[in-house]
């Protein structure tokens, strides 16, 4: 009878919350929770927004890595956003900016050479300088 509680509460809980918007790559299942909304608007006004959709930025290139990412994401930001346990503004994790600074290295993975870092390099980060390119608002 647990058992059937439990799968009852989270199928209900999967479809109230738009759970399988999450499995695809629109940006706007990220705004599903009022509290992205700013950063979806962000998004759409940088220049980014023509060739990179969240998941682009957010989770590994595609397999198990990216739904595992996504699942772990997604656990972890409705439990914070249902109780309100986060910081404002919001910020990434250590364990997300690895994600995003690994998906900037692969995508200008040209730019990257050319500069010298790629290998060798691990100690200089894309996101330091450039945090304002994805969707967060110029310092």
């Amino acid at each position: 009878m647990v058992v059937g509680a439990a799968a009852g509460l989270g199928g209900f809980t999967f479809v109230y919350a738009k759970g399988s918007a999450y499995l695809t790559n629109d940006p706007t299942a990220c705004a599903n929770c009022h509290v992205m909304r700013a950063q979806l608007d962000a998004w759409r006004k940088s220049s980014h927004h023509a060739v990179a959709t969240c998941n682009d930025c957010h989770a590994p290139a595609g397999g198990l890595a990216k739904y595992w990412v996504k699942a772990k994401n997604g656990y972890y930001h409705s439990l914070a956003f249902t109780t309100g346990d986060f910081h404002e503004p919001l910020r990434i994790t250590e364990r997300n900016r690895a994600v995003t600074e690994a998906q900037c290295r692969r995508c200008h993975e040209a730019v990257v050479a050319a500069m010298g870092v790629h290998g060798g390099g691990q100690g200089v980060s894309c996101i330091r300088c450039h945090d304002s390119v994805g969707h967060r608002t110029a310092k």
